[in-house]
């Protein structure tokens, strides 16, 4: 007997259904590299990407709600050792913006040169970055808007960019206690920063249990595409 010939018909190419490319549908944070590290003004990127800059208290969770948001176990360093991050370190998006991570703040035993450095550079990156299109703020859920924390609203807000404040590690909390602290976050802000209410935002935030994932990438794409 010969074989039974396969009658299914050849289709031409131009009627082949098209490969999907699931990187060309996935979300522009979710692809991020390693670019460089700074330390100081002249180290900057130079070719005017613009930046979402990461800012928090030392051990807030920063480097681990970078990852979340990256879908990247280890692009930023996570360490249970708090002032790990010494530099501002930048990753490209594959849609050629930055991610800048930018050292934690409020560590004691940070060396007093380097402290003293940053409390110069910081607040200078911050001002006058013209590349910086807005600023997301990592915070422990249970130690929310702190002195330091406010310190860094109040250098920031005045450049007119946006704020979009992390409460980190909220998986910690009761769903009592995230109600609760995430109303007394908006709080503050609607009656501390009253003339800054259309440049701020807060919301609930946890890395390890992927929550408000999806209402932060939204937040960023916006400033990102001026949305």
């Amino acid at each position: 007997m010969h074989p039974r010939p396969d009658k299914r018909p050849i289709l031409p190419k131009s009627s082949r259904p098209a490969e999907v490319d699931e990187r060309a549908h996935a979300h522009p944070l979710h692809h991020a590299e390693f670019l460089t590290t700074a330390a100081d003004w002249q180290q900057l990127p130079s070719d005017g990407a613009p930046e979402i800059a990461f800012a928090g208290r030392s051990n807030a969770g920063k480097s681990s709600a970078l990852n979340a948001l990256a879908q990247h176990t280890r692009l930023a360093f996570v360490s249970k050792t708090p002032g790990r991050t010494q530099n501002i370190n930048f990753f490209r998006l594959r849609c050629g913006a930055l991610l800048a991570d930018l050292p934690g703040y409020g560590y004691a035993a940070v060396p007093a040169a380097v402290r003293r450095h940053w409390q110069q550079f910081l607040p200078r990156y911050l001002s006058e970055r013209e590349a910086l299109a807005g600023l997301v703020m990592v915070m422990d859920a249970r130690h929310a808007l702190t002195e330091l924390d406010r310190r860094m609203l109040e250098w920031f807000l005045p450049t007119g960019r946006p704020v979009h404040i992390l409460l980190a590690k909220a998986d910690k909390l009761s769903h009592g206690e995230q109600g609760r602290t995430l109303e007394y976050a908006r709080g503050v802000l609607a009656a501390d920063y009253a003339i800054y209410a259309a440049q701020t935002s807060a919301q609930l935030f946890s890395a390890r249990r992927r929550l408000g994932l999806a209402e932060a990438e939204a937040v960023i794409q916006g400033w990102l595409t001026g949305a």
